[in-house]
């Protein structure tokens, strides 16, 4: 039986376009740009740099520059997930990136594969720019999980400042300290705004503007509203914290009731294309007999099509919002 290797050379090129994105970020910017990192980027900044206004203005164009370069063309679709991600990396220098790795993916396809090169130009071109873009949205959807579940335990912290008689913005600056990122460098940034005059709320609307996040606005709207009309705000902001974690808990058990649709649809999008991918590992003549036929391509894009029909109505189907 002949075996042909092509799809998994497919699979690891992309997979090593992945990996390559992964290790040049931590290259270039050091262990503090991971999430995992126990010490925030701006505390890891402020160490090195102990220029306090520098860091600022550092961070602060890092964490505007991509909604800034929605005008680059094709970049739109990468924006709104690099800024959720805060990718340190310029939009030109992502750009440059997605051509870098499209010429190493080539490079990968011409020596591993048999596929003629208009084949191998736009697989190459694909897989620089979608293992960019695939590494940005994984980037972005871990940074958003852990802000959501950082944010209760950052309003209690804050409650428990402003009761003992520290200033919010004192508060804000002891989240900044205590809490990881990434939520440690982003009150960070806000309680250094704050030192060079900034308002407080103003700053807490754009972050969460910037995250899109309905837990922020509410924060942002408390602080707003203390500031205008007065009253206990530790007292405000206990309750919003019971608010948030109630909703955490909510979202995280409907997470667990509707898994089971979710992988039930991920497995009914992913299996026809598994089948062909097998198809061609394991009998890549399968389709010899008929590929000459005048049916045979209306009938691959029928079928092409019809599956792009069914990834986006079952990714529909199970998307489920509180």
């Amino acid at each position: 039986m002949e075996f042909s290797a092509a799809p998994i050379i497919y699979i690891l090129i992309f997979v090593a376009v992945v990996v390559l994105v992964e290790g040049l970020y931590l290259t270039v910017f050091g262990k503090s740009i991971s999430l995992n990192s126990k010490v925030s980027r701006r505390l890891a900044l402020l160490e090195k740099n102990q220029n306090r206004e520098q860091v600022l203005e550092q961070l602060r164009k890092e964490m505007s520059q991509h909604m800034n370069a929605r005008g680059i063309p094709l970049y739109k679709i990468l924006a709104s997930k690099a800024q959720k991600a805060n990718i340190a990396f310029s939009p030109q220098q992502l750009v440059m990136i997605m051509g870098l790795l499209s010429v190493l993916a080539y490079l990968g396809l011409t020596f591993g594969t048999a596929a003629e090169t208009p084949v191998r130009v736009g697989l190459a071109i694909a897989m620089g720019v979608g293992g960019v873009y695939f590494w940005v949205s994984g980037k972005a959807k871990k940074r958003m999980a852990l802000l959501e579940e950082q944010l209760p335990d950052a309003v209690e912290l804050m409650v428990r400042s402003l009761r003992v008689g520290h200033p919010f913005s004192n508060a804000i600056a002891i989240v900044a300290k205590e809490v990881p990122d990434p939520l440690g460098t982003e009150f960070g940034l806000i309680a250094d705004e704050a030192t060079y005059g900034r308002d407080v709320s103003e700053s807490l609307r754009a972050f969460a503007t910037r995250m899109e996040n309905q837990d922020l606005h509410f924060l942002a709207v408390a602080v707003s509203i203390q500031q205008q009309s007065g009253g206990n705000l530790a007292e405000i902001l206990d309750g919003l914290a019971k608010v948030i974690r109630a909703r955490f808990k909510l979202f995280r058990r409907v997470k667990a009731i509707t898994a089971e649709a979710k992988w039930s649809g991920m497995f009914l999008s992913g299996f026809p294309i598994a089948a062909i991918v097998l198809i061609q590992m394991l009998k890549p003549d399968y389709y010899d007999g008929v590929k000459d036929t005048q049916y045979f391509v209306p009938a691959a894009l029928f079928v092409v099509t019809f599956l792009i029909i069914n990834v986006v109505f079952m990714k529909i189907m199970v998307n489920i919002k509180v």
